[in-house]
């Protein structure tokens, strides 16, 4: 089951109008179609890991679980700070998780899914007891802001739960 969940978006907001001064598009087609209305963006130098590191701590926090206690971190996402060491090694290391397997995967939109689901099977084989899981995407480097196409739908954020094995409910 989910103990925890924590959330980090960068505070710098880019709107529809805003995105429709970038390029030929409005508020109402992209609302339209996608049901988005703004998307978060990482200022320069602000890193997946560094975004993923408060929604880490956030899960943590609403966990009641320190950092030395995890035993597995898995970070899913499409845009790490660099090939090597992992994010999850970084953020590991920002945790200070001196105990933890940490290893990254990469399967897009549905990594976050993905992550949870391995997460559980190390979780129901009783390998561990416990695992911080992290979604976590800095796009905004790498969108093409003149493509209408894929633009209005990405934006920068980092999404995390802590999970255990629970007496009750738990992951369907």
């Amino acid at each position: 089951g989910i103990l925890g969940l924590g959330m980090h978006v960068p505070s710098k907001v880019l709107t529809n109008v805003e995105l429709s001064k970038m390029v030929d598009t409005s508020d109402e087609w992209i609302t339209s179609r996608t049901g988005i209305r703004e998307r978060h963006i990482a200022e320069p130098g602000v890193t997946t890991s560094d975004i993923a590191y408060e929604a880490a701590k956030e899960a943590l926090a609403q966990a009641k679980l320190a950092p030395k206690d995890v035993e597995l971190i898995i970070v899913a996402t499409a845009t790490p700070d660099m090939l090597f060491p992992s994010t999850s090694c970084l953020i590991q290391d920002r945790l200070g998780a001196k105990s933890a397997v940490a290893f990254d995967l990469s399967a897009a939109c549905s990594g976050s899914v993905f992550a949870m689901i391995t997460a559980q099977q190390y979780l129901q084989t009783g390998r561990y007891r416990n695992a911080l899981v992290v979604g976590a995407e800095v796009l905004s480097n790498f969108i093409d802001w003149t493509d209408r196409t894929t633009c209005v739908l990405f934006g920068d954020g980092a999404g995390a739960c802590v999970m255990a094995q629970v007496e009750q409910g738990g992951i369907l």
